[in-house]
């Protein structure tokens, strides 16, 4: 059994799943899972070597998945099964997924706080089995691999083109819409007033 007590064992949920998802051709990132109301949601976080994970991808490990937690029954209660792709601000589990990410920008929460600390924000400079070292306001910042709670990239979204460059006048340095030259006097039908 998984869960005890209200909380599930992600780490070895996710050792037991990860081979039966590679047999299929998925890896398994990783597993969260939240109590709510009357169960919990076990979401599994899947990728595919070489390409995006599509919704084929999600109903092919949601059928896997579904069928092995029915037969041997690993959680107690009632819970809902999610199948989710990382998307943009991918959930990093291990340190093998800093690793992966070294320049990237991150954001973690410490199991206990370290040097006064218990989150942090900056670039991934190292990480191995032992330890993960993260530049933290131009200070690197090690801690042990597998004492993070939780961890996220932090999308670059202007890299990633979703960030659209101002335009030529668009707005004054207040961060306010620059004027249009009009002005109204607040009321509903009343003409606008030259400046």
């Amino acid at each position: 059994m998984f869960l005890q007590d209200g909380d599930l064992d992600t780490r070895a949920l996710a050792e037991r799943i990860g081979p039966m998802l590679a047999g299929i051709g998925l890896e398994c990132l990783g597993i969260e899972w939240a109590t709510h109301g009357h169960g919990g949601t076990l979401r599994v976080y899947i990728e595919v070597a070489g390409r995006e994970v599509d919704v084929d991808d999600c109903a092919t490990a949601s059928r896997e998945l579904s069928t092995w937690l029915d037969a041997e029954d690993p959680i107690a209660g009632q819970y809902t099964l999610e199948i989710s792709s990382p998307g943009i601000d991918r959930p990093l589990f291990t340190a093998a997924h800093f690793a992966r990410l070294l320049g990237a920008e991150v954001r973690v929460t410490l199991k206990l706080p370290q040097q006064g600390r218990r989150r942090l924000r900056g670039r991934v400079l190292a990480a191995d089995d032992e330890q993960i070292t993260v530049d933290v306001d131009t200070v690197p910042f090690t801690f042990a691999a597998d004492a993070f709670e939780s961890a996220r990239l932090i999308p670059d979204w202007v890299a990633l083109g979703y960030v659209p460059q101002p335009r030529q006048g668009a707005a004054r340095d207040n961060g306010k819409p620059a004027s249009r030259g009009k002005r109204t006097t607040g009321k509903p039908g009343t003409p606008p007033v030259s400046q």
